[in-house]
């Protein structure tokens, strides 16, 4: 998803100040009008990076989505003017807030200037910007032995080439942003007998991580009222759903709960266009419309309604963001 918005002049400016600063320890951002702009400085208080984490606090909110570039080093006096750029989206964000923040992170620290930033991470829990979160966080990044942006777009296609090399079962798709995708065999038939009108009206999908493999996880059947509840709430999917319009319309569901890690969440935005690919060229269906959401629930029988009030074209372009749960 690409949002389209851009950094304003007074944040490359705020953040010129927080760089050069030797009492302030980070900057808040917002989006406002299409537009990320400055919110408040954080102030340091502490000899630490750990314990400054504290004055993050009251800049948290619940229910907002916010942008959080700090300080790394302990020292403001130090050379290392690194920084780190935080994405914070609660899970009781507004939806549309939700992904308008997710999809623009990139875009913020490319404007900004991606050498400024070491490191750029997604939470949607204010614990995890504590100093035990951050522990937490590091000990994780640790294992993992965490790569640059440049090293880790070689290291995608080196894992591409070796699952290649590999003769991994299953047909291989186009490459897609930096994710290349491979898809077991028995999906492309499933899709097949959604399109023609079988018995069940639903498929999902889900990718498994280490392979990079999409695999057919069910064929069922489900109504409009039944469909979130028919949908994993602990992992992310992609369902294929035939509405009982007029047109037996085929809706792409993309899921991916708070709850899944960022890896995860990572790969399902990458492969989202691929799989719709797959579905069109070698499922043979029509995708009438596309819904992007983070958890089932949020894809309501009146969320299929009002997107069919007006008949859609065969084909639609970009993902629909559903309503939460009880508004309208």
């Amino acid at each position: 998803m690409q949002s389209g918005i851009s950094a304003s002049q007074e944040l490359k400016s705020a953040l010129g100040s927080l760089i050069t600063s030797s009492e302030q320890r980070g900057l808040t951002a917002t989006i406002q009008n299409e537009t990320i702009v400055p919110g408040a400085a954080i102030a340091s208080t502490a000899s630490s990076f750990l314990a400054d984490l504290a004055n993050l606090q009251s800049h948290i909110q619940p229910n907002a989505a916010l942008y959080i570039l700090l300080r790394r080093s302990d020292s403001l006096s130090s050379p290392d003017k690194s920084l780190m750029a935080v994405t914070y989206v609660p899970n009781s964000a507004p939806v549309r807030q939700k992904m308008l923040f997710a999809s623009t992170r990139l875009t913020l620290v490319r404007e900004l200037g991606g050498e400024h930033f070491a490191e750029s991470i997604f939470t949607t829990e204010a614990d995890e910007l504590t100093s035990s979160g951050w522990e937490k966080h590091v000990q994780h990044t640790a294992s993992e032995n965490p790569l640059t942006a440049e090293e880790q777009s070689l290291q995608d296609i080196k894992d591409a080439e070796a699952l290649e090399s590999r003769g991994t079962r299953g047909q291989g798709l186009a490459q897609g942003g930096r994710i290349a995708i491979r898809a077991d065999d028995e999906i492309a038939g499933a899709l097949r007998t959604l399109g023609e009108g079988g018995t069940d009206n639903l498929v999902q999908l889900r990718m498994d991580g280490a392979t990079e493999t999409l695999q057919l996880v069910s064929s069922s059947s489900a109504t409009p009222s039944t469909l979130s509840a028919s949908i994993d709430t602990k992992e992310p999917r992609y369902s294929f759903y035939r509405h009982d319009d007029p047109n037996s319309s085929i809706v792409f569901i993309s899921t991916c709960p708070s709850g899944a890690k960022i890896r995860e969440r990572m790969l399902y935005a990458a492969s989202r266009g691929n799989v719709v690919s797959l579905a069109q060229n070698e499922g043979g269906l029509k995708v009438a419309k596309k819904l992007e959401a983070t958890n089932p629930d949020e894809v309501t029988a009146q969320v299929i309604t009002d997107e069919f009030k007006v008949e859609a074209p065969t084909e639609s372009k970009g993902f629909a963001k559903p309503k939460r749960p009880g508004r309208r």
